[in-house]
């Protein structure tokens, strides 16, 4: 039996774990679904990520929701994705909240439909009188973007930085670098995600797709972190 399902107690944990969530289109084309079915088996997945990695007790979890690459995908596939968008703004992740989860967007999001932004912001501009967690949710994300955009504050400001105050011109400002990075779907590569926050962070790879990640899966990974001996060059 799998170690994963063996314990779920753990003697080291991330204090911020990142999902590349990949899979949900190719996922959906195996079971000759349309590619709209595989994003809500998606978004799916990704509640019951949060309420696993939560419960736990790790404090911040990002998830790559939509890169700035997306774009380039059917208009009728980006349609399906901002359907999905609105309703997780509007419903889920407003229930997130009052569960005492902080939800953060990272990217540009002037790029989105002027209801979703508002939404985005409403989101954004809630107050908490207790916080458990924080969900970062990367939409229209691209990590040279991130930097670039960071680079040209910098310079803006005529000012010379440092590797602290330049995490602090990032969108992941005040919050701790990933610990460990998870990707699904089998794909060995990080596809412009949070590239400066995850110098040193771990990687795990997941040949499942993103529908099919589960607890176990989730337990495997975090039992392969507190296996890993993190020297950051120090030998």
């Amino acid at each position: 039996m799998p170690k994963s399902l063996k314990s779920d107690r753990f003697n080291v944990l991330p204090k911020h774990v990142a999902f590349i969530m990949d899979g949900n289109g190719r996922w959906a084309t195996e079971r000759g679904l349309s590619r709209a079915t595989g994003h809500s088996a998606g978004v799916k997945t990704l509640k019951n990520t949060v309420k696993n990695v939560f419960s736990l007790g790790i404090p911040y979890m990002t998830v790559y929701a939509f890169s700035t690459e997306n774009w380039k995908r059917s208009p009728e596939e980006i349609d399906s994705l901002m359907k999905l968008f609105r309703l997780s703004f509007a419903r889920y992740f407003d229930k997130l909240i009052k569960d005492g989860i902080k939800v953060n967007v990272l990217g540009d999001v002037s790029a989105f439909p002027s209801d979703l932004r508002l939404l985005i912001k409403r989101t954004a501009e809630t107050q908490m009188e207790e916080r458990k967690g924080t969900l970062n949710v990367a939409m229209n994300y691209g990590s040279r973007d991130e930097i670039i955009r960071a680079v040209n504050t910098a310079v803006k400001r005529g000012e010379k930085v440092d590797e602290k105050s330049f995490s602090e011109l990032l969108f992941t400002a005040g919050m701790p670098d990933p610990d460990l990075v998870i990707r699904t779907s089998g794909e060995m590569r990080l596809s412009n995600f949070l590239l400066y926050q995850i110098a040193y962070s771990e990687l795990y790879f997941c040949k499942k797709y993103w529908p099919d990640f589960n607890k176990s899966d989730l337990y495997s990974a975090l039992h392969s972190f507190e296996e890993r001996n993190r020297r950051y060059g120090k030998e």
